[in-house]
């Protein structure tokens, strides 16, 4: 059984190790199939019928972003992810795409998307510390619910006000754009916490 163990903690440091020394160009490739992974978990959709913002996969996939890939290029995935989905691919929830996307209701939450890729590849790359399971959970938290959810929630407003000539309330905001994913969202970050214990090594790993 230690064998194996070691087999696997060994198996993993090559991989991190690996990644870390790979040119700019296949970096750029590892991020776009990062982002096409990101759009794949977009099409997992719930609606709800009493707000533009449905509920998704995507933010499982936005979180272990930086993780697999480290800083920078975590963030270049979602990067990526929004751009190619602004010029009019469907990848977006509910195979939606187009530049309108991000004067949309769900606008900001995209831009949120790369900060919170871009900071937890930053702790998870530099940090050992930061890869235990209560502190990526920590830092996770703080991804999601500050990095996506500011932004979401500005954006969502400006659009409520754009469409009904009234910016909503609090209340009103976050009964549209934050409660009605709290429980989900715990899910996913509670899921890529242990992925990110599971996966990355325990050791430094230089980067380029």
């Amino acid at each position: 059984m230690n064998v194996n163990l070691n087999k696997y903690y060994q198996k993993r440091f090559d991989f991190f190790k690996w990644r870390s020394h790979q040119s700019m160009a296949y970096k750029t490739v590892l991020a776009f199939f990062m982002a096409c992974i990101t759009g794949i978990f977009a099409q997992i959709v719930i609606p709800l019928p009493w707000t533009p913002v449905p509920i998704t996969a995507q933010t499982f996939a936005v979180l272990i972003a930086g993780i697999v890939l480290g800083r920078h290029w975590g963030g270049l995935s979602q990067i990526i992810y929004v751009l190619v989905g602004l010029i009019g691919v469907p990848w977006f929830a509910g195979m939606t795409g187009g530049y309108e996307m991000v004067f949309g209701s769900t606008g900001g939450y995209l831009i949120g998307f790369i900060m919170a890729a871009l900071f937890l590849g930053h702790f998870a790359d530099k940090y050992i510390k930061a890869r235990k399971f209560t502190h990526m959970f920590g830092l996770m938290m703080f991804a999601s619910f500050i990095l996506i959810y500011v932004p979401g929630l500005t954006v969502l407003g400006l659009f409520l006000a754009q469409s009904t000539g009234k910016f909503p309330g609090i209340f009103e905001l976050m009964v549209m754009g934050l409660i009605p994913f709290i429980v989900g969202d715990f899910i996913k970050i509670a899921g890529a916490s242990v992925f990110t214990k599971a996966v990355m090594p325990k050791e430094s790993f230089e980067e380029n």
